[in-house]
């Protein structure tokens, strides 16, 4: 029985699956008020740490999750969950308060919280740091330092990992030619950050937490951090072992485990398996050979953005008592934010989207590159 729930969980953890289960509950738990009140969020959060203590028994779980590199992961999952369960239930708080026509919390309370510098914050800023202190010198004297051999290029590390903190970045490594992955995306990340307060003008939600009011934008913010960094780091950490193969959490590093993956170009799935043609070759050949991928990124950066600027539709649907809603098209924000600032926010979302697509492609298609011209170092 043990071993079975185990294998379930271990094909749970297929990053497919994984990925996409996580998106989608991380969507409905957004718009679900009730899992944001204290009671559910304890359960949740007991049963978090039932199910980690539980899995410490397995050999192979409490190798990967004792390692003194991987522990301040488990901690930060834990702190991202607290943190994350503490802003959704001030912010839900504030939109009942909101809507009975009363101030939000930050507001009423402003004057009745502010305290002196001195003594107040400065006791509470020294007692922080002695307690970090405290926790600081327990944990080097529980856990040895991740200090390992001096670098041999003849015995390199299986695998091998970039520090947590660019495991993300590894990670879309496996997906984006290194140009994109390396360079290209994270450069939008700084960017569209430091873009956020001049394409985002609506002075709704500063200085006090709300979600009603900015569902969109909370979303999206959520979705980037959360799915797209938060657990690619997760999952580098974690489920990815020896040759760079995924591995379930309770399932044994095998240094000899290989997968025969047969990573194809959409222009061998276009010319080879669909038309049953040969690849163009020759100097207008090779451009001819990558035209389907061309035609599909042209339309996504160049034709997608007009069409979800002219068209808002939504759907409607219930899940038991409880009624969803999806919209298609962003007529809203085009005529809200003008041509030149929907531009830059449709582009950098556009770009978001593209890394799960990407990696769902991999994961059933095993799809390599949408355009592939190693002749000029040009891979999408």
């Amino acid at each position: 029985m043990i071993n079975t729930l185990k294998d379930v969980i271990n094909a749970l953890t297929a990053p497919e699956i994984f990925i996409t289960v996580a998106a989608i509950l991380f969507l409905l738990a957004l718009r679900t008020r009730g899992i944001w009140r204290s009671r559910p969020a304890a359960i949740i959060g007991i049963l978090a740490v039932a199910f980690l203590g539980v899995s410490m028994l397995d050999p192979n779980f409490a190798l990967i999750v004792k390692k003194p590199d991987n522990v301040p992961i488990v901690a930060m999952l834990f702190l991202v969950g607290f943190f994350l369960w503490l802003s959704m239930a001030q912010a839900y708080d504030n939109d009942d308060r909101i809507a009975a026509g009363q101030p939000p919390k930050e507001a009423s309370d402003g004057e009745a919280e502010k305290t002196w510098v001195w003594p107040d914050l400065v006791y509470t800023e020294l007692l922080a740091m002695v307690i970090g202190m405290i926790i600081l010198v327990v944990w080097s004297l529980l856990l040895k330092a991740p200090i390992e051999e001096p670098a041999n290029p003849a015995r390199t590390p299986n695998p091998s990992k970039a520090p947590w903190y660019f495991l993300g970045l590894q990670e879309m490594l496996v997906y984006f030619d290194p140009w994109l992955a390396g360079v290209v995306f994270p450069s939008l990340i700084i960017v569209g950050l430091m873009a956020i307060p001049y394409i985002d003008t609506n002075p709704k939600g500063n200085g006090y937490f709300t979600f009603k009011e900015r569902k969109v934008e909370i979303t999206l913010f959520l979705f980037g951090f959360l799915i797209l960094w938060v657990l690619l780091v997760t999952l580098g950490t974690f489920l990815r072992g020896p040759n760079w193969n995924f591995f379930g959490p309770y399932e044994y590093w095998d240094l000899h485990k290989l997968l025969a993956l047969n990573n194809v170009n959409l222009s061998e799935y276009f010319w080879v398996k669909l038309l049953h043609m040969k690849l163009p070759s020759g100097t207008i050949g090779k451009f001819v050979r990558e035209l389907p991928g061309i035609l599909i990124v042209v339309f996504y950066i160049g034709i997608l953005p007009g069409i979800l600027a002219m068209t808002r539709k939504t759907w409607t649907f219930k899940v038991g008592s409880r009624t969803f809603s999806m919209t298609f098209g962003l007529r809203k924000y085009f005529e809200k934010l003008g041509p030149w600032r929907f531009s830059i926010f449709v582009m950098l979302l556009l770009c978001m989207i593209a890394l799960p697509i990407k990696m769902v492609l991999r994961w059933t298609l095993n799809l390599k590159y949408i355009i592939s011209l190693p002749e000029i170092f040009f891979n999408i």
